[in-house]
């Protein structure tokens, strides 16, 4: 595995979508929902809380959700 393709925590995938330009808007259970409103269209992440660390295919989840690849996901992280 790469190194920028590591299983990222909880607290680390909130402040890329903080980066991504997200807000938290509430949490049901272990899953957080983190929307983006501008730019255009709607974006809705969900964090699973409960199954941190993320493992490749959750974090592809979640990339998908934020509408960036995985890698400029990654990269949020170092902003």
């Amino acid at each position: 595995m790469s190194r920028w393709k590591r299983p990222l925590t909880a607290k680390e995938v909130r402040l890329i979508a903080k980066n991504l330009g997200f807000k938290y808007r509430n949490s049901e259970g272990g899953h957080e929902n983190w929307v983006r409103y501008d730019p255009l269209p709607f974006r809705k992440m969900t964090i699973d809380t409960h199954l941190q660390p993320f493992a490749d295919s959750l974090v592809m989840y979640m990339a998908r959700q934020a509408g960036v690849s995985v890698r400029q996901f990654y990269d949020a992280l170092n902003r």
